[in-house]
């Protein structure tokens, strides 16, 4: 949920205080314009357009597959979201992104762990049993989300979505007018990175030849 909810006419100014507040950080800022291209959202009936489309939900299928990761097309209210050995995708394809990010964030040990580890997610109805499988304590499980979170987007983007809405959803950008909040994204930003899920120009590195092959054929 959005803590502070930025008016429409007000993002342009937004988007350039928090990009002038990346100055000196060059990767961090190449990774925040991608992400802020993607605003304004293109309407439905452009391609690619809208905002969760069945299309974007098939892509981010698409994406778990790219991975080695098994989906399964129910409701994760059923159970679980992670059970330690499919995705379930009967939701929205941001989130479905975003599960993703998470196993590519969690420990290869914990990805066999429902929810990975981290205790119940959102959609996760099964809690009792998530959170028997809770390994990391409160600090470490935000800092996993917080990784998840960012690395999703980008790969939001990557896919040809929306990833500002989620971008702001997550609350990236509440307080954009401080410097830290851009100094916030710029750690995570440069952390992941450092464990090379994204490189220089922000784009996620993991199943790049799917997604290279996958923009060859879109701009074929």
């Amino acid at each position: 949920m959005i803590l502070t909810p930025i008016a429409i006419d007000d993002m342009p100014k937004a988007i350039a205080a928090f990009d002038a507040h990346l100055e000196g950080h060059a990767q961090a800022r190449a990774a925040f314009r991608r992400i802020a291209a993607t605003w304004p959202v293109r309407p439905e009936d452009e391609p690619g357009g809208g905002v969760d489309t069945p299309a974007h939900r098939a892509e981010a299928v698409r994406l778990a597959h790219a991975h080695g990761i098994d989906t399964l097309d129910e409701p994760p209210s059923r159970s679980f979201m992670w059970d330690g050995k499919v995705i379930r995708t009967d939701v929205e394809a941001t989130v479905i992104v975003h599960e993703v990010a998470h196993w590519l964030c969690a420990a290869p040990e914990r990805r066999t762990l429902i929810d990975y580890g981290l205790g119940p997610g959102p959609e996760t109805t099964a809690r009792k049993e998530a959170r028997a499988d809770k390994r990391l304590c409160f600090e470490d499980c935000m800092h996993e989300e917080q990784q998840t979170s960012l690395l999703g987007v980008l790969w939001e983007v990557e896919l040809g979505q929306p990833g500002i809405l989620a971008f702001l959803e997550q609350n990236w950008m509440e307080h954009w007018e401080r410097p830290s909040t851009a100094a916030f994204f710029i750690r995570h930003a440069e952390e992941l990175f450092a464990r090379g899920l994204i490189d220089a120009d922000g784009r996620p590195t993991t199943a790049r030849d799917w997604a290279d092959a996958r923009k060859g054929v879109l701009v074929g």
